[in-house]
């Protein structure tokens, strides 16, 4: 079942050390994030362009440790971006799998959306069980009153 938590969040970006490709540039990405997620985050990012003239790309890892809707644990976030005459392009996703503690399972895409210089978040997600991941695979499920439900085929 898909559910949705939203809030506010500082980041901290700063530069790492210069990789030895031209045009290129890593960051380390630090964030604080509040309400419905409770959370901080360390991660790091890859980009290339032309961040002066608006053109570029990047991509990052990020790991998530705090608290979600009462459940505790972490989670990778892997973000991919593009900026260009359009505007930004975010793709912010859960790295499958990579749920620990109560928070195993997790899927859900993360928007973070900056406006006034101020960054919110809307994230959309849902856990996987393992009787979910089973029942996937199957072509036919049938279900019973108070049973699990079985696959046929």
């Amino acid at each position: 079942m898909a559910a949705r938590a939203h809030g506010t969040l500082e980041a901290e970006i700063k530069p790492l050390a210069t990789p030895g490709i031209p045009g290129n540039t890593c960051f380390s990405i630090n964030k604080i994030i509040h309400r419905d997620l409770d959370a901080t985050t360390k991660g790091e990012m890859f980009s290339a362009g032309d961040h002066k003239s608006g053109a570029a790309r990047y991509v990052a890892i990020e790991v998530v440790t705090g608290e979600l809707a009462g459940r505790a644990g972490s989670f990778v976030l892997q973000h991919f971006a593009t900026m260009d005459a359009n505007g930004l392009n975010m793709n912010v996703k859960v790295t499958p799998g990579s749920g620990t503690s109560e928070l195993k399972g997790i899927e859900g895409t993360f928007r973070i959306i900056i406006s006034n210089g101020k960054h919110t978040y809307d994230f959309e997600t849902s856990f996987l069980t393992t009787l979910d991941k089973a029942l996937a695979k199957c072509s036919r499920v049938e279900k019973r009153d108070g049973q699990h439900p079985r696959c046929l085929t």
